[in-house]
């Protein structure tokens, strides 16, 4: 049951790690959650299938998942026919860059935030243990915070939207502690660039390697179910 008393926020949850504990970390803070999750087209639906129980256990009054064709326009391993790269250590931007997926995704996130009245659009980007992408630095979190109040008709009336990035500067360790904290149950999560259909997880890609790294950083079992 919705508590109308509280503020709303809508949290866009990937299905992974870092969204799953960016939810627990809104509910802490007292907000109603609407979580929101896009299929662009990714590789695999099993990601979609976590962002569900995810959303569902870690108490949203709803879940909304929105369908954007990004694989229409390719451009990355994960919307085109490219290999995901396997234990490497790329240098610059790797080519599982998805194009414009976080400003599609937090644009979309902003559109629902009016909808409902809500001032408070929250996402789990980080800048720490991540892969080099450009949407996942604070310029670009700063940069959209001010587009939203520029662009939408409650920022011009002066009621103030706000881009929540809780785990910005926190190192993956960092997440599965304060996951631990909150009660998060990361068996339930997927990060895995390319999961097979039971969300299974390669163990190879650069999120999996991410994620294993965070839990041994952090001394706790690694919950997650490999291929």
């Amino acid at each position: 049951m919705s508590d109308n008393s509280l503020p709303r926020a809508v949290v866009l949850v990937s299905g992974g790690m870092d969204s799953a504990v960016t939810i627990a970390l809104a509910r802490e803070q007292g907000y109603q959650i609407h979580a929101l999750s896009v299929a662009y087209g990714q590789r695999h639906g099993s990601e979609l299938e976590a962002s569900a129980r995810v959303a569902r256990t870690l108490g949203a009054v709803e879940h909304k998942i929105v369908h954007v064709d990004l694989r229409s326009i390719g451009g990355s391993a994960l919307t085109a026919d490219i290999d995901v790269p396997l234990d490497t250590d790329s240098a610059g931007i790797p080519v599982t860059y998805v194009p414009a997926r976080n400003t599609i995704m937090l644009s979309i996130a902003l559109g629902w935030a009016e909808v409902l009245g809500s001032r408070d659009i929250w996402c789990g980007v980080n800048a720490v243990d991540y892969s080099g992408y450009p949407d996942c630095r604070p310029a670009f979190i700063e940069a959209f915070e001010q587009l939203a109040n520029v662009a939408t008709k409650a920022g011009v009336e002066g009621r103030g939207l706000r881009i929540h990035a809780p785990l910005m500067r926190m190192s993956k360790a960092d997440i599965a502690r304060e996951g631990r904290r909150l009660g998060v149950d990361f068996a339930e999560t997927v990060s895995c660039y390319q999961a097979d259909d039971q969300g299974r997880a390669c163990g190879h890609c650069d999120a999996c390697r991410l994620r294993a790294q965070g839990f041994r950083a952090a001394g706790l079992a690694d919950p997650t179910r490999y291929a």
